[in-house]
């Protein structure tokens, strides 16, 4: 039995739908969509935002598929295989609605779910888990990939995904943390960074690039951040002790020569990286004996080139991150609360909008994260 409260459930919504993998065509604009009702154990929200994020960007265009080895495109990839379309290597039901990172109030409650979360307001914990084995990886999905999200006016998510939060901030700056902040604190959490270590964050102006600034700041590491030119006071602001400007370390024969001239008198111990692409091996140059390299993305291309004796003759620990702890999702919001991090609004666009958003946002123009408001 659904709880609504005085509030009465809509019979249809607006929604921007995927329809399958490929180009932006593929997301159509529904104004008259069936609304969702929760289930037992699930509840509905009313979205007040959704950030835009590389997960429904690569799910669109089928980029996670092994049969593409390039970048991501705004226009999706020719040769994908179907078998492994999904950042869990499987298939995906279309039509779909995208949009993992959401901000609203719940409206509406299902069987066995406490009536008093009527009218909270939430943020989307993206990671759905198995309720027998929730920190078993290979029994998860993500929100607005393996279920519908929050590209829409409602959306219906299991109660434990929807995390109460108390905050001054507006609905399109609080959509702004749940994936790349707690991809962020996921990453670093991996990393086990510490006031002992230094960071190096190539990519460093991004939704979860800015946010490694703000979180790894906040573990008192030194943060040394790579980014385009002209982003420099911006990442400074937030916690940088040093930034290098990609225009000095172009791609190229001159990159590892450039890179450590502009990281001479650094002793870099992490890089928390989800860029990838062509720098990569000049990147993990420059960690020291014993480094750590944690990786969530490859922004730039996931096909690099490792010199062996790079890994083992420096003792170096690569770490994977995708699947969070259990953990992170409660210690952001309280991050949050707390007024520990920033969000960082970079633009809002209205549901309607979505194409025009997911293409300011490929360019990686901006700094921080966009979203979108129903």
């Amino acid at each position: 039995m659904t709880n609504t409260g005085s509030f009465s459930i809509p019979a249809t919504m607006q929604a921007m739908v995927t329809m399958g993998h490929g180009d932006m065509s593929q997301m159509v604009f529904q104004e008259s969509w069936p609304c969702p009702t929760p289930a037992a154990g699930e509840v509905l929200i009313q979205v007040g935002a959704c950030g835009l994020n590389n997960t429904d960007v690569n799910t669109r265009a089928g980029w996670y598929s092994k049969a593409v080895s390039g970048a991501t495109t705004a226009s999706g990839h020719e040769t994908i295989d179907e078998n492994d379309p999904s950042w869990g290597g499987a298939p995906i039901t279309f039509p779909r609605i995208q949009g993992a990172d959401v901000c609203g109030k719940i409206v509406a409650v299902g069987t066995g779910v406490d009536p008093a979360r009527l009218g909270q307001r939430i943020l989307s914990d993206c990671w759905l888990r198995d309720t027998d084995e929730p920190t078993n990886k290979n029994k998860t999905g993500y929100f607005g990939s393996e279920r519908d999200g929050g590209f829409a006016q409602y959306t219906v998510m299991p109660d434990r995904n929807a995390i109460a939060v108390t905050s001054p901030l507006s609905d399109a700056e609080l959509a702004t943390f749940s994936c790349s902040y707690s991809t962020a604190e996921g990453m670093l959490g991996r990393a086990q960074v510490s006031d002992k270590d230094t960071v190096l964050i190539p990519g460093a102006s991004g939704g979860v690039g800015s946010a490694l600034v703000q979180l790894a700041t906040y573990r008192r590491a030194r943060v040394i951040a790579m980014t385009s030119q002209g982003k420099e006071a911006e990442l400074m602001a937030l916690g940088a002790d040093k930034v290098v400007p990609r225009a000095a370390i172009s791609a190229g024969e001159a990159l590892p020569a450039a890179l450590a001239t502009a990281l001479a008198a650094e002793n870099i111990t992490v890089i928390a990286d989800v860029v990838g692409g062509p720098a990569w091996p000049a990147l993990l140059d420059c960690l020291q004996r014993g480094g750590r390299y944690t990786c969530s993305g490859a922004i730039a291309g996931p096909m690099v080139e490792l010199d062996l004796r790079t890994l083992y003759l420096r003792d170096l620990t690569f770490t994977g991150s995708t699947v969070i702890d259990l953990d992170v999702m409660p210690r952001l919001v309280s991050y949050i609360e707390a007024g520990v991090v920033k969000p960082l609004l970079a633009a809002t666009y209205p549901l309607a909008e979505l194409h025009q958003a997911q293409t300011e946002f490929i360019a990686k123009k901006h700094i921080g994260n966009i979203v979108v408001c129903p």
